[in-house]
């Protein structure tokens, strides 16, 4: 949290007014914040799953990295972040799903994509949201806590979605900037407590 706090108040676009830093100091300190989620996932559960949803967490921290030198190379590395979160919920599905969740699970695998082709105007960001898609709806019907792990995916959507309208429809606007790092980071808080709970809860730890 830390990390996550420090990245978003001395980036060069923070409207905090600290001395920015830059360069590698930037990336490694904007990789830190979810990589050492990762490492939470590691330290306070052996169980596979927490193994899986390190590698989640940590193929996203080198996305948040790489995507500041190679926008593609970064977005490869979510694509691959979300296909393993996919298996990961895929893994662990709520045994008996409610009407309300198989809507809102379908709602998100279907208008997550359109909305992001829409948006970019781009086939391949369609693609990508598909991943995203996937991603969101699985979580949402995982036996997770839909509060924590659900919640944490749809913030993650909105992050995504608010990058494409960046470079769309809200250019120039300070909303993206303000907002899509702490959208963020709270999802990707939000899905690794709310797993890892879970799987302590599992194992009696």
């Amino acid at each position: 949290m830390v990390a996550a706090v420090a990245f978003y108040f001395l980036r060069e676009d923070s409207l905090a007014g600290l001395r920015p830093i830059g360069g590698t100091w930037l990336i490694l300190l904007k990789g830190a914040a979810v990589g050492c989620l990762a490492l939470y996932a590691l330290r306070r559960s052996h169980a596979t799953d927490a193994r899986i949803l390190a590698a989640v967490l940590a193929l996203s921290a080198l996305g948040d990295m790489a995507i500041e030198l190679w926008l593609e190379a970064g977005g490869a590395l979510f694509f691959a972040s979300h296909l393993a979160a996919l298996s990961l919920y895929l893994r662990n599905l709520r045994p008996n799903p409610t009407a309300s969740q198989k809507a809102l699970a379908v709602t998100l695998l279907i208008v997550t994509p359109l909305a992001c082709w829409q948006i970019s105007g781009s086939a391949q960001v369609g693609l990508y949201g598909l991943a995203l898609g996937g991603m969101a709806a699985t979580a949402w019907m995982s036996r997770f806590p839909r509060y924590r792990v659900g919640m944490g995916a749809v913030l993650f959507v909105f992050s995504d979605l608010l990058i494409f309208a960046n470079a769309g429809p809200l250019q120039g606007s300070a909303i993206p900037g303000v907002l899509i790092w702490p959208l963020y980071f709270l999802g990707q808080f939000l899905i690794a407590i709310g797993v890892i709970q879970t799987l302590r809860r599992d194992h009696k730890v």
